[in-house]
């Protein structure tokens, strides 16, 4: 691959990998433990992931299960998790954190379907805006740098097969999510 089209691989790759967090923090019905990973937690004034406070674990489908490492930091996940948009209540016993995902409504499938249309779109957006800034600088080689109008054509045409593959990803990513959650 030409270096000059590199760095805008890296850029759509980033893209891609950002819209595929975004999707582990939408839960589908079933218990995944990355729905925490966008909570942070006050771990002696440090804004601290939860999995780097507490042993979280999956026992059930529908379950997580958070023990912290330090008996005071109970109170401070449970306080995080509330504030979160999770929508889901804690229950403290004490010892450790449980967070029960109740079953998901038709309606609620519905609209997790719409957010992740949305993720998918916002994400090619910023793909295609990403191809078109590499456009301009493709264009500014034959001004700036005696390009060959030919190979500023070439390198055009690369950029436009490279977004297409990156488009592509995140279409099945999109079409995976939407069947992940909209299996019962």
């Amino acid at each position: 691959m030409n270096e000059r089209l590199e760095q805008y691989d890296v850029k759509m790759g980033q893209t891609y990998s950002n819209l595929i967090a975004e999707f582990g923090s939408i839960r589908a019905g079933r218990a995944n433990p990355r729905v925490l990973d966008q909570i942070r937690v006050d771990y002696y004034g440090t804004p601290t992931p939860i999995q780097q406070v507490a042993n979280v674990s999956v026992p059930e489908a529908r379950a997580i299960l958070i023990q912290p490492w330090e008996k005071n930091m109970l109170k401070v996940i449970e306080k995080a998790i509330q504030v979160s948009d999770l929508g889901i209540n804690p229950v403290n016993d004490g010892n450790s954190i449980r967070l029960v995902f109740p079953e998901l409504t038709e309606e609620r499938r519905k609209d997790l379907s719409k957010d992740v249309r949305k993720k998918g779109e916002d994400a090619k957006v910023a793909m295609r805006n990403i191809r078109r800034d590499a456009d301009k600088s493709f264009k500014k080689l034959t001004k700036e740098e005696d390009v060959s109008e030919d190979v500023v054509k070439d390198l055009q045409d690369e950029l436009q097969k490279l977004t297409d593959r990156h488009i592509k990803e995140v279409d099945e990513a999109v079409a995976k999510k939407i069947d992940e959650v909209m299996t019962v």
